[in-house]
């Protein structure tokens, strides 16, 4: 009985932790792409890092700005489902990891995962328009 509300709690804790880490994915992602693009050319580590923190810098400032000057909801959305598919990627994988031992059967388990992707991607979504507001409202 312990071992299984163990199980639920660090299951619960992983998934607020994906929550509240998913609007980073897109930054994460940019980061190591740069980095890894930058050392296939011949960059050195501190270069490979200072290229994976400006493309993670930027990949946030520019989605930031499009919520701040667009007018235009499609606009806005379409900025925010760029900046969440990531998110639901992970998500997914997440849930997929955490339930692959206990669920056996292949259809549940993916839409379980995607249903998990799913809810980190909407929350990815307004995590995102929620900072991109209160960074323009001030």
């Amino acid at each position: 009985m312990t071992l299984i509300l163990l199980a639920i709690s660090l299951t619960l804790a992983a998934c607020l932790i994906a929550y509240r880490l998913a609007i980073y994915a897109l930054p994460v992602m940019a980061a190591i792409t740069a980095a890894q693009y930058a050392s296939g050319a011949g960059a050195g580590v501190l270069m490979s890092g200072f290229a994976a923190i400006v493309a993670a810098f930027l990949s946030i400032a520019l989605v930031i700005a499009v919520l701040g000057f667009a007018k235009n909801p499609v606009l806005r959305m379409i900025a925010l489902v760029v900046f969440a598919v990531p998110a639901i990627i992970a998500g997914y994988a997440l849930v997929y990891g955490i339930t692959k031992n206990a669920i056996d059967s292949t259809v549940a388990l993916n839409v379980l995962g995607g249903l998990g992707g799913l809810v980190i991607g909407i929350a990815a979504i307004a995590n995102l328009n929620a900072l991109g507001e209160s960074v323009f409202s001030r």
